[in-house]
């Protein structure tokens, strides 16, 4: 069964392509642990890469290493389907702003991971989530800034089986607990605007690759496609993701308050659910 993501050009490929892709990255991404190895595996990455850019962004110049954006993850990962990713923008090196931010992952079936729009005057700095990797790969943030430029950074991972893991929930617990959400509120020093999130969906967000453990059939992708973060109907943050995103997508963020109003959230998945939820900003300074 596939999944709309896997179906449809705007994620980039239909999943032949995406297949395609991926057997190519396990093919030549091996189990090479020493130095040479490693910079084979790099090198692989890099061509799969090459191979799709222009499917997502076409012919349009890509700046690499600019300072502009920095990705942080660590370089062996302890559980592949849960890899913690850490992107930060320097706004001192965006004067036009930056309005979308791009993760990819080279080598998982469908390599790109998600892509975050930014509110315009949010002052999103910092957005952290956690991704599955199915073998060593780069990962790459590429930003755009709002007169167009792409500015890209990458790490690289080595991890290996992320998209095909098992869940960590078995399905009736998943299934009873959909679309619950929490968000979590840092404090910050009195008077700032500045806040700090963190929104925990909860959600199976199912590959496509993972099997159930009785029937050994593979579990249909559903996964959360579609979020926005907003305060009094301005928006802060959205996304549209893929199926790298792990099991009960996890997101934290920095942003500048809009005075108050309330955090208002909205999801919805692969299956055309939506979710919905609200809470006051517990800020001291505001």
């Amino acid at each position: 069964m596939k999944s709309q993501a896997l179906t449809n050009r705007r994620w980039f490929s239909p999943i032949s392509y995406s297949l395609a892709i991926a057997a190519v990255a396990f093919a030549l991404l091996g189990g090479s642990t020493d130095i040479a190895g490693a910079q084979q595996t790099m090198a692989s990455s890099d061509k799969i890469w090459a191979s799709f850019k222009g499917d997502v962004f076409g012919e349009r110049q890509i700046i690499s290493d600019t300072g502009l954006v920095r990705i942080e993850a660590p370089k062996r990962a302890q559980d592949a389907a849960l890899v913690p990713v850490d992107i930060y923008i320097d706004p001192a090196k965006a004067p036009d702003g930056v309005k979308a931010v791009t993760l990819i992952i080279d080598v998982n079936p469908a390599p790109l991971a998600a892509t975050f729009t930014l509110g315009k005057d949010a002052g999103v700095t910092h957005i952290s989530t956690r991704v599955r990797v199915n073998d060593y790969s780069w990962l790459r943030a590429i930003a755009e800034t709002g007169s167009g430029q792409l500015h890209m950074t990458q790490t690289f991972v080595k991890a290996s089986g992320g998209c095909s893991a098992p869940a960590v929930k078995n399905t009736d617990e998943a299934m009873a607990s959909m679309g619950k959400m929490k968000l979590r509120q840092f404090p910050e020093p009195a008077m700032s605007q500045v806040q700090e999130l963190q929104l925990m969906i909860r959600h199976p967000n199912n590959s496509g690759f993972q099997r159930d453990p009785i029937t050994q059939y593979f579990i249909p992708a559903h996964f959360v496609q579609k979020l926005s973060i907003s305060q009094d109907d301005k928006l802060i943050l959205a996304m549209e993701g893929g199926i790298s995103i792990s099991e009960d997508p996890n997101f934290r963020f920095d942003f500048k308050a809009n005075g108050p109003g309330e955090i208002k959230v909205e999801a919805t998945d692969t299956d055309g659910k939506v979710f919905q939820d609200q809470w006051p900003l517990e800020a001291a300074g505001l």
